[in-house]
């Protein structure tokens, strides 16, 4: 399967020997990259509203359906983990059809059964669809990575991404609020029709907004060829530790976030369960720190800006213990900057790292990143049993040092890389 072209920049020398730039990628003064990030801005609300939209309707799902509330979890974990078993499949099929195209068709499919879901008769329907939900919102994370490599120069592709991720972030967190108020005043079935109408508005303003792609380049569907493009990903030692960064980040944050409602619930806190729902106001923090990344790694450095990244998740880690409400919103306010700056860097890294088959190596990092989020809700919920808070803490402990010490191993081999490169120089310069 031929990689997709990104046509790279080109320049000329005039006359005058003035460099004339004639790199015709979207650039951050452009009006068509304005119109980019706030189509796929909107993309991303409109994917992480649905994804996540039955998350905090889960007693009521239980309550009608007669269910425990293991059962009715699967109606997210459906979709998560759908989400991450054809992310692969849809990133080959985005090389072959377009990024646009896969991204339109994937949200054009999820919302309609979005619209469908409030009318599910059972609770194994709601999960079955649930999971096709899933599947078809596959298609977007891959191919925007993917897309925003190819059509945005290389130094405005972190702050692009950090757009796009701070959309999910949006989407994430209004998937949970605005179906806990409908919830509040209808039932869960209003709720989840709220935010599949929401979604349509969405996928509206991405269609309207999106400029044509100019740099993608059809390739043909070869499965042999796929395995060995995932295979040369997976050999890469960069693009490796960039999916731990990713996967070992989204174990804090799921292991935090499913979590924090069992914290908050018992003393000394106490809270209902709509103040609790409202915590998820803080995602709005990782809107500002996912937008900020490109920022941060243009003043920092790539390594720089995960080192700010991971010790502000720490800090927050270590701040939350304390049984103080204010010590802990702040706590999980510093967890979710570091967690959303961190993913956007990591995930835009990769996006520059892999030379060929881009949407693929997107999409073992979105494969590595649901793994994260799937293995932190769980082992965070058996350390909160075991250890109380402390636990889960501990465990996002253990993986912000993993994160430390791929990122200072990363400094190691690049610095070790460089001084065989100068000595190369010297070398030659000596011969000559």
């Amino acid at each position: 399967m031929p990689p997709a072209s990104t046509k790279a920049s080109t320049t000329h020398v005039d006359a005058d020997a003035s460099v004339v730039d004639t790199d015709s990628r979207l650039a951050p003064s452009s009006p068509g990259y304005r119109r980019m990030s706030f189509a796929l801005f909107a993309a991303g609300v409109a994917t992480f509203a649905l994804l996540y939209s039955t998350q905090a309707l889960l007693p009521l799902i239980s309550a009608d359906f007669g269910a425990s509330a293991s059962a009715a979890s699967w109606t997210v974990s459906a979709a998560t983990g759908a989400l991450a078993l054809f992310v692969l499949p849809m990133s080959a099929l985005s090389e072959r059809f377009g990024r646009s195209r896969m991204m339109t068709v994937s949200l054009t499919v999820a919302v309609a059964v979005g619209l469908l879901i409030p009318f599910a008769p059972s609770l194994e329907w709601l999960v079955a669809l649930r999971a096709v939900q899933g599947a078809a919102l596959a298609g977007v994370p891959a191919s925007a990575m993917a897309f925003l490599a190819e059509e945005v120069r290389p130094k405005a592709l972190i702050g692009a991404i950090g757009l796009f991720v701070a959309g999910n972030s949006i989407g994430g967190m209004s998937g949970r609020i605005v179906t806990g108020w409908a919830a509040q005043v209808w039932d869960w079935r209003a709720a989840l029709a709220a935010v599949g109408l929401m979604a349509v508005v969405c996928v509206v303003v991405y269609r309207l907004m999106l400029p044509k792609a100019r740099h993608f380049t059809p390739g043909s569907l070869n499965p042999k060829a796929l395995a060995k493009t995932v295979r040369g990903h997976l050999a890469d030692p960069l693009l490796l530790r960039l999916y731990a960064i990713g996967a070992l980040f989204m174990t804090v944050f799921g292991a935090v976030y499913t979590v924090i409602g069992y914290r908050l619930v018992e003393a000394p806190f106490s809270l209902p369960q709509g103040v609790i729902g409202s915590v998820f106001l803080v995602y709005l923090v990782g809107t500002v720190s996912s937008a900020a990344a490109g920022k941060l790694v243009a003043r920092l450095g790539r390594r720089g800006a995960l080192y700010l990244a991971v010790s502000t998740t720490a800090a927050g880690l270590l701040l939350s213990v304390a049984d103080s409400l204010a010590a802990v919103l702040a706590g999980l306010v510093l967890i979710t900057a570091g967690f959303f700056a961190g993913h956007a860097v990591a995930s835009s890294s990769v996006s520059r790292t892999a030379k060929t088959g881009r949407a693929q190596a997107s999409a073992l990092y979105q494969s590595a990143y649901y793994l994260g989020s799937s293995v932190g809700g769980t082992l965070g919920a058996v350390a909160f049993h075991a250890g109380g808070w402390a636990g889960t803490v501990l465990l996002g402990l253990v993986a912000v040092l993993g994160v430390v010490s791929i990122t200072l191993y990363g400094t190691r081999v690049a610095r070790v890389e460089q001084r065989q490169l100068v000595a190369l120089r010297t070398r030659g310069a000596a011969r000559a």
